[in-house]
C-alpha cells in the first residue's frame, strides 16, 4: 500500500523538520512498541525524530550501502546490504557500458564499508532482533531507491510483523517499485519533477559519524 501525502514542491528546513512531519503521519503507532530503522547517516536524524515522537520506539540503524556509477558517484548503478546480498541495475550497467571488473571493485569497496561502519556503531548500541515486530525503516529520501531496497529486502528477511517505509521525498516511480516489498510506503512530498533529494531541503549538511554515534547514545537505555 502506498500514501502519498502530497505532491508539494517546498522545502523542509532540515532533516529534524522531515523526521516531525513524518511522525506526525505515523502518529496512530503511538503505543505499539516500534522499531525504527535509520539508513546511515542521514536516515538515523530522521528515524531519531520519529522514534522520539512514537515515545515507546525503539531506534536502530539498518546498514546498506549504494554501488556508485563510475562518471557520477551520485547514480546508484545496484546496492549491497549488511549480509553481503548485491543487487544490481544490470540494465543501466549494460547501457553505461560498465566493465564487471568495476562493478566488483565498487561492490567490494562498499562491503568494507559496510564491515567498518557496523563495528563503529554496533559498539554504541546492539541490534536489536526484528522478528514479529512493527517495523519502520526510513532515510532523508529516495531518488534511484537501490540502498532502500536493499534495507527492505535484507529486513525482511528477519520476518517482522509488519514493515513499513516512512520517507520525506521521493519520485513516484520509485515508491511504486518499493510497494512490492513494504507492507505499507508512506512518503510525505511526491513531486511531479524530481531531480535529487537535497533540493527539498533548505540544510542538508553532510551527517557524520559522530552525529550518528550521538543519536544512538541518546537511545542506547531503550532496548
Amino acid at each position: 500500500m502506498l500514501k502519498i501525502v502530497s505532491q508539494d514542491h517546498s522545502s523542509f528546513t532540515d532533516r529534524y523538520e522531515a523526521g516531525a512531519f513524518l511522525a506526525i503521519e505515523l502518529g496512530n503507532l503511538k503505543g505499539k512498541q516500534a522499531v525504527v530503522l535509520g539508513i546511515p547517516r542521514g536516515g538515523v536524524v530522521i528515524a531519531s525524530q520519529i522514534a522520539d515522537r512514537l515515545r515507546d520506539a525503539r531506534l536502530d540503524i539498518v546498514l546498506s550501502r549504494k554501488l556508485r556509477a563510475p562518471s557520477n558517484p551520485e547514480l546508484a548503478i545496484g546496492s549491497i546490504s549488511e549480509n553481503g546480498q548485491a543487487y544490481l541495475n544490470h540494465h543501466l550497467i549494460h547501457q553505461l557500458e560498465i566493465p564487471l571488473e568495476y562493478v566488483h571493485k565498487e561492490t567490494e569497496f562498499q562491503l568494507d564499508e559496510l564491515k567498518r561502519q557496523a563495528r563503529v556503531y554496533r559498539e554504541v548500541i546492539p541490534r536489536i532482533p526484528l522478528n514479529n515486530h512493527l517495523v519502520i525503516i526510513t532515510d532523508d529520501g529516495i531518488a534511484t531507491g537501490s540502498t532502500f531496497e536493499a534495507a527492505l529486502t535484507s529486513v525482511r528477511q528477519e520476518c517482522p510483523a509488519y514493515l513499513i517505509a516512512a520517507i520525506p521525498v521521493g519520485p513516484e516511480s520509485t515508491l511504486r517499485r518499493l510497494e512490492h516489498l513494504a507492507d505499507e510506503v508512506i512518503c510525505l512530498k511526491c513531486p511531479k519533477k524530481f531531480e535529487s533529494v537535497g533540493q527539498y531541503y533548505y540544510y542538508f549538511t553532510q551527517v557524520d559519524d559522530d552525529n550518528v554515534l550521538n543519536i544512538l547514545k541518546r537511545f542506547r537505555h531503550i532496548l
